[in-house]
């Protein structure tokens, strides 16, 4: 387990200890006991979480990869997605793309943070979505976003791959929405009361 953490490159001190559920919408809570089971895992589903930053995307499905990992001793890869799309360009230019996606499909789950964020030109999206194409109805992707499926044309720039890569990811997938007030805001209220 503990070389499982390791290799998992989860965040430090976001766990479901320090998750503060009561933030959490009602569908976001009924939710959690179903994909704690890991079942979305075996049967190669997906989990897209969207909502403004600050929502507690990110703590949720880095709490939910460690679980998945201590319950089930599943393989997780957490990943900011401008860091994975980096690694596949490279293999790509050294002509070793087969091989790092190889590599990437050793891990049950592949958690891709702050999706949104990315603004990539040609080659950096066809490589994100030749990741996304090889794991579907396979292998897990949890993904954070800022952007709903609408913006996505600004990640992939292409509408026909823009269409095709949400097509893939939401055919088997859960949806959760992170609305509210930001979690940093309330934190941050809360110590200038204190």
């Amino acid at each position: 387990m503990a070389r499982l953490l390791k290799q998992s490159g989860l965040p430090d001190g976001k766990s479901l200890g320090n998750l503060d559920e009561t933030l959490l919408s009602a569908k976001v809570r009924r939710q959690l006991p179903t994909l704690l089971d890991g079942g979305f895992v075996e049967r190669g589903e997906n989990l897209l979480t969207f909502g403004l930053p600050g929502r507690g995307k990110t703590h949720f499905v880095a709490a939910l990869g460690r679980e998945l990992i201590l319950r089930h001793g599943l393989t997780v890869l957490f990943t900011p997605t401008f860091k994975l799309v980096q690694q596949l360009l490279n293999a790509k230019k050294a002509l070793k793309l087969e091989a790092a996606l190889k590599k990437l499909d050793r891990y049950a789950v592949v958690v891709l943070d702050d999706i949104g964020y990315v603004q990539q030109d040609r080659e950096e999206m066809e490589v994100l979505f030749t990741f996304l194409a090889e794991r579907y109805e396979r292998r897990s992707v949890m993904i954070t976003s800022n952007l709903v499926f609408s913006k996505w044309d600004q990640i992939f720039k292409d509408p026909l791959t823009t269409l095709a890569a949400i097509d893939r990811l939401v055919h088997h997938a859960t949806i959760l929405e992170f609305d509210g007030e930001s979690v940093r805001a309330q934190k941050a209220k809360t110590r200038q009361s204190a």
